[in-house]
Order: C-alpha cells, then sequence, then structure tokens
C-alpha cells in the first residue's frame, strides 16, 4: 500500500483514497454552530488551539493564514463542504479562526462574470 505523504492529510492512500469516512472527523456531527456559506472567508485569530481538536482542525487552521473561503478549505482538506463546515465551526467556537462575508465584486446576476464562468467551463473541457 502507497501512502500518501504527511502534507496530502491525514489517512489518505494513492490507490483508496481517505481511509477513514469523512463524518468520523466530526464526530458524526452534520450541523455546524456558526452560519458558513461556500464563499464566507475564514481567518486565523493567532489564538491557541485546544489540545482535543482533530488533524483536521489543525490542517484547516494552516490554511487560514490568510483569509480562505470555506471552498477552498474543503478542497484542500478533501472533505465534503458540510463536514468542513463542522471542523471550521469547532474552530470558531475556541476562538482559533474568525469569519466574514466575502466581498463581492459583481453582483450575482452579472452577465460578464456569468460568461467568463461559463467561458472557463467550455475551456476545461
Amino acid at each position: 500500500m502507497n501512502v500518501a505523504a504527511p502534507q496530502d492529510g491525514p489517512w489518505l492512500d494513492d490507490a483508496a483514497g481517505r481511509l477513514i469516512r469523512p463524518y468520523t472527523v466530526s464526530d458524526g456531527r452534520t450541523r455546524p454552530t456558526t452560519e458558513f456559506d461556500l464563499l464566507t472567508l475564514v481567518m486565523a485569530t493567532g489564538a491557541a488551539l485546544p489540545v482535543h481538536l482533530g488533524p483536521e482542525h489543525v490542517a484547516a487552521l494552516g490554511l487560514c493564514d490568510d483569509p480562505t473561503s470555506v471552498a477552498e478549505i474543503a478542497g484542500h482538506l478533501r472533505l465534503p463542504a458540510v463536514v468542513t463546515k463542522v471542523v471550521l465551526s469547532d474552530l470558531v467556537d475556541c476562538g482559533a479562526v474568525h469569519t466574514h462575508a466575502p466581498i463581492l465584486q459583481h453582483t450575482p446576476t452579472d452577465r460578464d462574470l456569468l460568461e467568463a464562468v461559463l467561458d472557463g467551463l467550455r475551456r476545461q473541457l
């Protein structure tokens, strides 16, 4: 078995993927205590992390030196968004991170933005 390097995240295998179920990370919890959407920005406060939090919490905190979206953190952790939100809400609850709404430069219905996204998707296909 070829186990991935530690920087690839805990309990990952090149062939099998994650070796533990994602909801094990959140102790089976599916509802965060803090409201997040995928664009919510999260940033570390510099407060010490409680000892009882797991490696995913440490990894998530390490991604928050600069404002980072919930979606980006979920991607880096290779966890479903809802599990990532639970992990991040634990970090908010202990004061290790704070959140704020993203600063949108476009309105959600901005035609230029939607066309740029569509063009980007077409290039990927």
